[in-house]
This record gives structure tokens, C-alpha cells and sequence, in this order.
């Protein structure tokens, strides 16, 4: 998703809340439920599995942690693509998405762990970084009046390009894993997750810099001026 120019008025951008829209259940939540729910019952089927014997790596539990990231992954893309064509997005499913991306995240990174106790290291800094700073990072968009952190770069255009444009979302959400389960190299992965934890603190202490709006006494939050570069 691309961003505006420089000069461009926001307040014009089809970006903004409204809340005669805010629903809990639309086609995409309801797409956020189901392939959560899928994610987690694939991952309880692993554990279920048993670790791997005789130092197999490739293993039938391993095998189904992996499938419930492919439905994690495409079902977070397809959720976000159907609020966006049937234009449902809210931003309690921007929420939902949100914890709910933590969730199955948490469930395979434990259990790849559990499996593979060599990557405990890589996957601790890992969910320090996703499930901490990366989830602050992200709910923080609920101070301002746009529908979901997909629509940042109205409010800082360097935090939305280190977090939210489609390479930054893959290298944040895929590149890790995949190197960890191609190289089976711990290392790297420590390496990998140490350099994700570095440039997410770097878009934390920016957004301290700008501050989070307090919303004001009708609860509704203060409107976001020209962004910045």
C-alpha cells in the first residue's frame, strides 16, 4: 500500500474512522476468527504429534506447525483484502486482527521451540519484539482517527515505512521464520530477530518523540495534521 505525496491534503484520503460503521462481526472478522481457530487447532494437532525422533527435523508435528503458518499468513492477507473490497474495514477488526496475529505467532514460535529447543534463543527475542513492542507499535494508531495502522503515513511516513508497507510487513512476518526453517540455523535467526528488534525500537522511540494524542472529553481523538517525512 503506497502513500501519498508530500503535498497532498490527508484530511480528503478515505483513511478516517466513522463510527456508524464500527461493527464486531463483518465478512473479514469473521475470516479473522476462522483462520485463528484453524491456526490454533493445527498447532495443538503438532504438540499432540510429539517431538521429533532420531533427530529428524522435517517431522509430521513440524509439518503441521508449518501448515498452520501458511493458514495464518494467507488468512491475515485475505481478511485484510476482503475488509478493503467490500469496504468493511472498522477499526475494531484492525484490533481484532492485530492480537489475533500474536496469537497464532505465539502458538507456532512456542512450538517450533518445543520441538526444536536449539531455536529457543532466536524465538524469545523474536516474540519480545512482535509481541511487545511490535503490538504497541501497532494498537497505537486507536489515538488518531484512522481505520487501521495500514493508514499511518497520515500521521508519520517514516514509522509507516519501517512497519506497514508490504515489504517491511514480510520481512517482520516472514523472513524469519523461513530462514529459521530453510537454514535451521539458530544463529542467523538470533541475528535476524536481534536486527527486527533494533529497527522496531527505533519506530518506538520516534513515535514517543511525537506523542500519543489523549483523546479528548467527548472521546472523540484529535484529527492528524500534515504528516511528516
Amino acid at each position: 500500500m503506497g502513500y501519498p505525496a508530500a503535498d497532498v491534503d490527508t484530511s480528503t484520503l478515505d483513511i478516517w474512522a466513522d463510527p456508524a460503521k464500527e461493527r464486531f462481526l463483518t465478512p473479514a472478522t469473521i475470516i479473522t476468527f476462522v483462520r485463528t481457530i484453524a491456526a490454533i487447532v493445527l498447532v495443538a494437532l503438532a504438540i499432540h504429534e510429539g517431538p521429533p525422533a532420531n533427530g529428524e527435523f522435517w517431522s509430521p508435528a513440524l509439518k503441521l506447525l508449518v501448515a498452520a503458518l501458511a493458514v495464518y499468513w494467507i488468512g491475515d492477507s485475505l481478511d485484510g483484502q476482503v475488509a478493503r473490497r467490500m469496504h468493511h474495514e472498522t477499526r475494531i477488526g484492525a484490533v481484532l486482527d492485530i492480537f489475533s496475529d500474536r496469537f497464532c505467532a505465539a502458538a507456532f514460535y512456542l512450538g517450533l521451540a518445543w520441538l526444536h529447543p536449539e531455536f529457543i534463543a532466536p524465538v524469545l527475542i523474536y516474540l519480545a519484539e512482535f509481541m511487545v513492542i511490535d503490538c504497541f507499535l501497532s494498537i497505537a494508531f486507536l489515538h488518531w482517527k484512522i481505520r487501521s495502522p495500514n493508514y499511518f503515513y497520515a500521521v508519520d511516513r517514516t514509522i509507516y515505512r519501517f512497519n506497514w508497507t508490504h515489504p517491511a510487513k514480510a520481512t517482520n512476518s516472514g523472513l524469519f521464520a523461513v530462514l529459521l526453517l530453510v537454514t535451521h540455523w539458530w544463529w542467523l535467526g538470533a541475528i535476524i530477530a536481534t536486527g527486527l528488534l533494533v529497527f522496531k525500537v527505533a519506530s518506538l522511540v520516534r513515535l514517543a518523540r511525537i506523542g500519543l494524542p489523549i483523546p479528548e472529553a467527548t472521546g472523540a481523538a484529535p484529527s492528524v495534521g500534515q504528516p511528516t517525512r
